[in-house]
Formats: structure tokens, sequence, C-alpha cells
């Protein structure tokens, strides 16, 4: 055993006499403390049932079980009793109404009460062979079919000059820009709504700083192998683009999964205006390429393709914590790109002695922000 080990062995020696033989302090806490979260509510025709979690320091035990202020008898799987980061399932028999909204309070052995709600009660679909085909097809409206119509653009950008194609890029910054804000604070809102153990706004942070990081070092590592080629560049903007539109996804999914499908709808019409100027942006690295067809159906399935996933995930296996993580990882590849891309526009505006923050690069930045937020206005969450 080398003398490394020693801080280590010494640190676990610590932990276990703390842990053993306590602070020496007596005092007992003015209150309990208790954390429950309602990570899943599922409605079926026998009732509810809950999916509960114990973010909390402590083993917690929940004594009664009321819906909409009324108590109810309830069946625990396995226990009432929940340890620390452990989860239970409660099946309340209640018969619900289709569209009406309802309140769960669970109280704890030590009275204190948290909170779970049905905001429209619809029956909670499960994963069938339609169903699955319909959220596919849903992603396939929001994700590759807005991305492709956004690519037919190719032929027309390709008639610009070379001043031209450099504020096409510069409108691709502008597109990623407000991309790249939305995807963290959709990511911070959703982190904030996980449970506090998980510490769901950090792993927005720390999702988005490394994907950035490992990007970049794959970046560079192909840059010793010799220049990126304007396809390659186009690939990592439509990944970056499909990691925003899996959040886009998940937020449809999990609209139809709590039975709201106005608002389903509405952001399936929403999304699908907001995505068509998506497939612009990726197409913009390609214009001194000849890119065959086969390369742009790529790139619109990669686009788009995660929206597809995300509605199946938002549908049937939504999670506040991971859908958090995702945003973030979405984030930092978007940030990734505007790097890449921003280095292209300086590089090729050195080329031609221009400058590289000029009033058109600057103008079709706005218009690119100007652009996403004019279609995000369609959007609602």
């Amino acid at each position: 055993m080398g003398v490394g080990s020693y801080p280590l062995l010494l640190l676990v020696l610590i932990i276990y006499l703390i842990s053993s033989l306590g602070t020496g302090i007596k005092d007992e806490p003015v209150a309990p403390i208790e954390a429950l979260n309602v990570q899943k509510i599922v409605l079926t025709d026998e009732g509810f049932t809950l999916k509960v979690l114990n973010s909390g320091p402590d083993e917690a035990t929940i004594s009664q079980v009321l819906v909409n202020d009324a108590f109810w008898n309830v069946e625990f799987h396995p226990s009432a009793t929940i340890g620390r980061l452990a989860q239970t399932e409660i099946f309340i028999p209640y018969g619900w109404v289709e569209g009406d909204p309802y309140e769960i309070k669970l109280i704890t052995a030590n009275g204190l009460i948290f909170s779970g709600e049905v905001a429209v009660a619809a029956k909670t679909p499960v994963p069938d062979g339609n169903r699955v085909a319909q959220y596919a097809l849903i992603g396939f409206y929001v994700g590759v079919i807005p991305v492709g119509l956004g690519l037919l653009w190719f032929p027309f950008l390709r008639r610009f000059s070379d001043r031209g194609m450099q504020a096409v890029l510069a409108l691709t910054v502008g597109l990623l820009f407000f991309l790249v804000i939305d995807t963290f604070e959709e990511g911070l809102e959703l982190g904030a709504e996980a449970p506090g153990v998980f510490q769901g706004t950090g792993l927005v942070w720390f999702g988005a700083l490394l994907s950035f990081l490992f990007l970049l070092a794959l970046d560079q590592a192909n840059e010793r192998k010799g220049s990126a080629s304007g396809k390659k560049i186009a690939y990592k903007i439509a990944g970056g683009i499909g990691l925003h539109n899996l959040g886009e996804g998940l937020a449809i999914g999990a609209a139809f999964a709590s039975g709201e499908a106005a608002l389903g709808t509405f952001l399936i019409i929403g999304f699908t205006l907001h995505n068509i100027t998506e497939g612009i942006g990726i197409a913009s690295p390609l214009l001194k390429e000849r890119p065959t067809w086969r390369t742009f159906l790529a790139l619109a399935a990669l686009g788009g393709g995660p929206a597809i996933v995300g509605t199946w995930i938002g549908g049937f296996v939504f999670n506040d914590t991971l859908a958090a993580l995702f945003f973030g990882i979405g984030a930092g590849a978007i940030l990734q790109v505007i790097y890449v891309i921003g280095k292209m526009i300086v590089r090729e505006a050195g080329k031609n002695g221009r400058p590289a923050v000029s009033w058109t690069n600057f103008a079709s930045l706005t218009l690119g922000i100007a652009l996403m937020y004019a279609t995000a206005l369609f959007v609602s969450i």
C-alpha cells in the first residue's frame, strides 16, 4: 500500500467516527427535515398511482393521503416508510373524472405536507405500438420536416457573393445564439423542478460545460489531422440543433401525457414554424461545397430526428432531472458550434481583407435573433 493512500484511509476513518460517535452536540432539531417528491402520477381506470421519491436526509413515513382535501385509503408498494433516496408507489383507488383537476396531498408522520397535482385528468398513455407510432409522427412533423424545408433554401443561398456568404454565417450565429439562450432557460426551469438532492440547475451548467469542452477537444483533434470541411461543420450544427429539438419533443410528449392535448397541438404548430429557420443555419457551411442529396437527408435526420426521441421520452418516461441534463448538454453543443462558426467568419474575413464584425454581419446576426424571436412567439409552454 503506497504512501498516497494514507490520506484516503484517514479520511474514511474520520467520516466513520463522525457518523458513529456524532459531534457531541445533543440539541434536537427544531423541526423535522423531510423532503418527498412526487415524481409521476399515473392515471388508470382503477385510480391514481404515485411514484414518490424521498430526497430528504432521513427516512420518512407517509401516514395519510388526501385527494382534493378528502382522506382516502391507499396501498403502498413496497412500504409507507421510505428510506433516503428510496422510492415507493402509492395506489389510490379513486373514480376520477376526465378533464377535472386533482390535488393529492401526502401527510408524513411528523405532520409535514407534500403534494402532487393533476391539472387535467386523462388516462396516462401506455407505450403500445399505436402510441409509439403516433409520437414518432409528431416528432417527424416537428423536427425532420421543418429542418428539411429550411435546407431547401440551399440553392438560393449559393447565389450569394463572398460577402453574402459571410452574412449567412453571421445569420446562423444569430439563430444559434437565440437557441442557446432558450435551451438554458428551459433547462434551468426543469432543473428547479427536480428534487433538490440531484442539483438540477447544477446539472444544466455541468452538462453544458462538459459537452462544450468535449466537442472542443474533439474539434482540435480533427484540426491536427487537417482543416475541418464545411460538411463536418454542418453536421456539428445539425447535432447541436438536434439536441435542442430533443428538448422540444420532451415538451410536446409531456403535454400529451398529462392530458393537455390542446397545448400539445399548439406546440406542434409553433415548433414546426420555429424550426424552419434551423435548416438555413445547417446549410450555411456548405455554400462553397457540392453536397449530395444523401448529405441533406442525413442532416435533416440528425437535426430533426431527436425530436422523435424526445417525444417518446416526454410521453412515456419524462423525468425533470434527466431533462435538465439533456438541455444542458444541448446548450453546450450549440455554444461550441457558435465558437466554430465565429472562427470561420474571422478566418474568411481575414482572407478577403474585411473586418469580421462588419455592419453587414452585425445586421445579419441581428436578423437571425429577430427571426427566431418572431417564430418563438408561436410557441407557448
